[in-house]
């Protein structure tokens, strides 16, 4: 992953929609944190996707339009139930995330540990612009909070899992280039995360 958001394509945005499955699971279990709570929201969500699919502008982000789609939905079931799925099966972040070289400097259930201990709103913001790449006005507009909202919930975010994992602030979570494992862990201002701050 390179950190960006996919380029909006064009066509039958119906023959794209297999692209997306990884990403959309990866999302809703760290959701649902239960993984197959997940794979039948994703389900739903390809399902709502599909039957919608004229509501869809063409040549916008059909990922970011996906996204919203799973987000609403999983919210919409949670007010229904008014309860919050457990995941006692932890398996989630492995799918977001690239396990660090022997030497690394931190353990990467370490990592896991830590990054489950914070708050959801912090999870999900963490996921949309670092593992998914998405930029913090994508984010925003998925969750529908304001931009400086998003960029408090991520700096206050990475905050978090540096006072977890007694790292001092700027230092990365976890050591290699991996795209997704920096973006997580690096605070930036600007548009989107992972970039170097003017």
């Amino acid at each position: 992953m390179t950190g960006k958001s996919p380029t909006p394509q064009t066509g039958d945005p119906r023959d794209e929609l297999v692209e997306h499955l990884a990403p959309l699971r990866a999302f809703a279990i760290s959701l649902t944190r239960n993984t197959a709570a997940a794979d039948d929201l994703v389900q739903d969500t390809i399902v709502k996707a599909w039957t919608n699919i004229d509501k869809f502008q063409a040549g916008t982000n059909l990922r970011a339009w996906l996204f919203t789609i799973l987000r609403n939905t999983f919210f919409s079931h949670k007010r229904k139930h008014r309860r919050e799925v457990q995941d006692p099966d932890g398996v989630y972040a492995g799918m977001l995330f690239e396990r660090p070289a022997h030497d690394g400097k931190l353990a990467f259930n370490d990592f896991l540990t830590a990054f489950d201990q914070l708050p959801p709103i912090h999870r999900e913001v963490l996921i949309l612009v670092g593992a998914s790449g998405f930029s913090y006005e994508e984010a925003a507009e998925m969750t529908g909070v304001a931009v400086g909202t998003v960029k408090s919930r991520a700096n206050r975010a990475r905050a978090g899992l540096c006072d977890l994992l007694g790292l001092k602030a700027g230092e990365t979570p976890l050591s290699g280039d991996n795209d997704m494992t920096l973006a997580i862990g690096s605070k930036s201002s600007t548009g989107r995360p992972g970039e170097a701050a003017a």
